[in-house]
């Protein structure tokens, strides 16, 4: 486990059903030598007990700003100090009102003020729980950009079964995630990446064959997103050309929204001479239809003929292009003959990694959290990496990707 030794982690809790999750995130914190202390809303404790948090963390888990009698002199001032004494402030699950109040600057019990105190070079992450429906309603997410604008770093809530019964957004990640989110927020990062320019595609492109309708494919745009956030965190300056997509926009990542193949080619083409890195996450249609109908296309037959003409393979052409200094990274989602079919692509569009996976394989197809990719290399070499989340994969990715930058600086000296 890393080593969170000597940090402060002020967690604050607010009610939600998902507040069952956080005696373990405590005891991940704890077993990685870090300090926590507990600050919760009166909501929270009705879905866990102060008393199981404080015996975790071995902190009173603290609810009112004011003391009672028996508390000394300083206890007055705790909020101050625990805003000093933190090194980064967690809230999970961040329930919709608490969000309210921390976006609008209310201080009316520890945990909101604690919030207010907290030193502003110090990460403050906050995780959403609730039902998709509340998740989605326009002053949740008015209030959570808000946030986001403040320097807080909003990591979206999973997919997945909830209270309600429904399935939907809304699922707080597992205490292992949000441990992995707050390691990365404490721990200093290597730069790897400061001074280049990353291009990313991602997401599914839409080709339309009338007004209404297109033809598309599954992709969720996850690995794409993950890889720009990856990359943002690692110094570069990060371009993000990805299809229609809910996700949220990773911080320090320029996003360029398109609908069709040849929309994503355009905006792609335009980075050719300048990008350093390009890796191609998107799934791009091969085929857009030859026509598109004005208005709607009415049912007048049995059957419906589509004329489908081949779209610009976008991978392909910055392939020919391609400088010496420059490193492109592909995706190829296979069925059968996965790896023959890999290596082929590799060669023909002239990439440096090609980036394998199965599209029937769990956990690792579209709409998922995670991901089992095999790397291939430019030089034959072959690395199957484990089943891991998409970030973690992200980051393996760059890693090798480093590998060829430094060849490159080597080669021109």
């Amino acid at each position: 486990m890393t080593d969170l030794s000597g940090k402060h982690i002020l967690l604050g809790v607010s009610g939600g059903i998902a507040a069952y999750k956080i005696p373990n995130l405590v005891r991940l914190f704890k077993k990685s030598g870090a300090e926590v202390q507990v600050v919760m809303t009166q909501s929270a404790a009705q879905f866990v007990s102060p008393l199981t948090l404080a015996t975790l963390s071995g902190r009173s888990a603290l609810t009112e700003i004011f003391p009672d009698a028996t508390n000394t002199q300083s206890a007055w001032t705790t909020h101050i100090h625990l805003g000093e004494w933190a090194d980064c402030f967690v809230l999970a699950p961040a329930t919709a009102s608490t969000i309210a109040k921390l976006a609008n600057g209310y201080s009316d019990d520890m945990l909101s003020v604690c919030f207010l105190t907290m030193r502003p070079n110090k990460p403050k992450l906050i995780f959403p729980s609730m039902d998709g429906e509340m998740f989605d309603a326009p002053a949740v997410q008015r209030n959570l950009k808000t946030l986001e604008q403040d320097g807080c770093v909003i990591v979206e809530p999973e997919i997945g079964e909830l209270a309600s019964g429904l399935i939907g957004k809304g699922r707080l990640p597992e205490p292992e995630k949000i441990f992995e989110r707050v390691v990365e927020a404490l721990l200093p990062k290597e730069k790897t990446l400061a001074g280049k320019q990353v291009v990313v595609t991602a997401g599914a492109t839409r080709e339309k064959i009338d007004s209404v309708r297109f033809i598309s494919n599954y992709s969720s745009g996850k690995m794409g997103f993950a890889l720009a956030a990856v990359a943002a965190e690692l110094g570069a300056e990060v371009i993000l050309i990805t299809g229609k997509t809910h996700l949220q926009t990773p911080p320090n990542v320029h996003r360029i929204e398109v609908e069709s193949a040849e929309e994503m080619f355009r905006e792609t083409q335009r980075y050719f001479p300048t990008l350093d890195l390009f890796v191609a996450a998107a799934a791009v249609a091969d085929y857009r239809p030859a026509e598109v109908y004005a208005g709607k296309l009415k049912k007048s037959s049995e059957s419906l003929p589509l004329h489908l003409v081949k779209n610009p393979d976008i991978l392909l052409e910055f392939g020919k292009q391609k400088k010496p200094h420059q490193v492109s990274i592909g995706f190829a989602l296979e069925i059968q003959d996965a790896l023959e079919n890999a290596k082929a692509k590799l060669v023909l569009k002239n990439c440096d990694i090609i980036a394998l996976n199965l599209a029937q394989e769990a956990g690792a197809g579209f709409e998922v959290d995670t991901n089992r990719l095999t790397l291939i290399f430019r030089d034959g070499t072959i690395e199957q990496l484990p089943l891991q989340t998409k970030r973690a994969a992200a980051k393996m990715i760059f890693k090798k990707a480093n590998f060829f930058f430094q060849k490159s600086s080597l080669t021109s000296l």
